[in-house]
């Protein structure tokens, strides 16, 4: 039975963002994912580090995933709820999650990890980056590039200016993380299929990645979502586009 606006909207609207994990999509989104698997790519390197810092760690799932932690694990995060599921996540594992600002400085002394890692951070401090690093150490990264979903976004604020179709790129990236000491040593990048198949799914997806389309609300926005549900019962699914970057940076020995 085809499910009512109203009921897709009360629906995605009661779940709980909470965390880092999207499968309450399953079956309602689909989004391909990058070709070089960051989270067992990850998983390479912790096992051959003996200390690791994950950044904006979310709720913890993909660091808890990618294998045997380090003897030396840690985590931060900014969002209390976040917090307390990275905690209830990483402690049994052996990790401590440290409550943070996301901004400068990192709480952490000077050369404390061999590894720092982050999968899609909102903002990347190279400079505290390369001070936390070890001699030799490395920055890991899988991160959200220009213009992602932005068929999504501009169908809710309209076209954007260049300046903002072209934050986040991957040579942005790579110019910061060398004017911090750093060298890159392993650059890919990837755009990538997202299909939405029900309003439900735009509701949850934009209100757990709040960055997308700031302000968001099921209220402030009612009329468009609705002509765009009709759009997807009309048409078909919604699709978008994902930019992916892998990046990888060692500071010098």
């Amino acid at each position: 039975m085809t499910r009512t606006f109203d009921h897709l909207v009360a629906e995605a609207e009661s779940v709980s963002v909470d965390g880092w994990d999207f499968s309450w999509l399953d079956g309602r989104a689909t989004e391909q994912r990058p070709s070089w698997g960051y989270q067992k790519l990850l998983g390479e390197r912790l096992s051959r580090v003996s200390s690791v810092l994950d950044v904006q760690t979310g709720g913890g799932e993909v660091l808890a995933g990618a294998g045997a932690l380090p003897p030396l694990t840690v985590a931060t995060e900014s969002w209390p709820p976040n917090v307390a599921k990275a905690t209830r996540l990483l402690h049994p594992l052996g990790a401590v999650v440290v409550a943070d600002s996301d901004e400068p400085p990192l709480p952490f002394a000077d050369e404390a990890f061999e590894l720092v890692g982050s999968r899609h951070p909102v903002t990347v401090w190279w400079d505290e980056i390369a001070r936390v690093l070890t001699p030799g150490g490395t920055y890991f990264s899988q991160q959200v590039g220009p213009a992602s979903v932005f068929e999504l976004v501009e169908y809710f604020l309209g076209p954007q200016p260049e300046e903002v179709r072209r934050d986040r790129h991957p040579d942005d990236a790579v110019a910061a993380a060398r004017k911090a000491g750093l060298e890159i040593v392993d650059l890919r990048s990837e755009r990538l299929r997202t299909e939405f198949n029900d309003i439900g799914a735009v509701i949850y997806f934009l209100r757990k990645v709040i960055w997308m389309v700031p302000g968001f609300t099921v209220g402030h926005h009612r009329d468009r979502l609705r002509e765009l549900h009709e759009r997807i019962e009309r048409e078909g699914p919604f699709v978008a586009h994902t930019a992916r970057f892998l990046v990888e940076a060692r500071k010098k020995g």
